[in-house]
């Protein structure tokens, strides 16, 4: 009979990760996994090997909230490289068409810019997650099978840019939820009358998170000196998943009916947007336990939705 096999630490919260350069997004997330000795974690948004930058790591009772994290807007910094188009891309692809780009103005560029502002429909590439039949569509590209895909409507909030040379364009992209990167440098590279593909990629923000990231270097150095308990310290609340959305505070009372699954009447002098809440209980407007996300829907009912264990916030 063999032993069985430890589950590791109970740890709830989310890691801001600065992934590095040529791993995968999952692959780093087993590291860090690993480096916190956690039972349970996961990601929020696959940034593709080349790309570094800010990704969320969530731990424990946080990966009940992870969509809401892979729904919130992006913003990234990325260097398109003008005349070349490649397999997947990005710089990692072959190079399979080239030409000769253009210098334009600072004015033809501006005009460019300015046709991928607000909502637009995207081509998903065929090196991406997205899946066919069950298969991931990269996996079927490797293979050298292209398959039909339906545009997507995403929203381009922001698009600023920097001519860095003749044969790069260095921008800062502010985009909403499955918006790719590399599509929109083709696309970009297409309306210039070039190829393009990216060849530095950067996630920068991630819904309210900016900044502030840790490295996996920085996280071993702390857990060989300091002992793996020590990372915890690194570690954002659970509810900061949901910043983004309103809060009730429900006495311990209601809270605990709540708490058991069912819905309960409340009134509030707040005015609070329906839909989707953190539910808090506490007294008064004072906030004391997160409790996880309600509903408010009309006639002052609070339903819920995704409930977190007390015993592991």
């Amino acid at each position: 009979m063999k032993p069985s096999q430890r589950k590791g630490r109970s740890v709830n919260g989310v890691l801001l990760l600065d992934k590095p350069e040529g791993s995968s997004s999952n692959a780093v997330l087993q590291q860090v996994r690993r480096l916190y000795g956690a039972a349970k974690a996961g990601h929020t948004g696959s940034l593709d090997p080349l790309a570094t930058g800010m990704l969320p790591i969530c731990f424990g009772e946080a990966t009940k909230f992870s969509q809401y994290l892979l729904n919130a807007d992006k913003r990234y910094r990325v260097i398109a490289k003008l005349g070349e188009k490649t397999t997947t891309g990005d710089s990692e692809g072959e190079v399979i068409k080239q030409c000769h780009p253009v210098l334009v103005s600072d004015e033809q560029i501006e005009q460019v810019v300015r046709r991928f502002i607000g909502p637009i429909e995207q081509v998903p590439p065929m090196y991406s997650a997205l899946k066919h039949q069950g298969q991931p569509l990269y996996k079927l590209a490797r293979k050298g099978i292209d398959i039909e895909r339906r545009a997507r409507t995403i929203t381009i909030y922001s698009l600023d840019w920097c001519r860095v040379d003749i044969d790069h364009i260095e921008m800062t992209v502010h985009c909403s939820k499955g918006t790719y990167i590399r599509s929109l440098v083709e696309d970009i590279g297409e309306v210039l009358g070039c190829f393009a593909h990216v060849k530095v990629l950067r996630r920068l923000q991630v819904g309210s998170f900016a900044g502030d990231m840790l490295s996996l270097e920085q996280l071993r150095e702390v857990s060989e000196s300091d002992g793996v308990d020590t990372l915890d310290q690194y570690l954002l609340p659970v509810d900061v998943t949901l910043c983004a959305y309103s809060c009730i505070v429900l006495d311990e009372k209601t809270a605990a009916v709540f708490y058991q699954g069912q819905g309960v009447n409340w009134v509030t002098s707040i005015d609070i947007p329906l839909g989707l809440v953190q539910v808090w209980s506490g007294r008064g407007e004072q906030k004391e336990k997160f409790i996880g996300v309600g509903e408010w829907v009309s006639g002052g009912r609070l339903l819920p939705r995704r409930l977190i264990r007390h015993d592991e916030t």
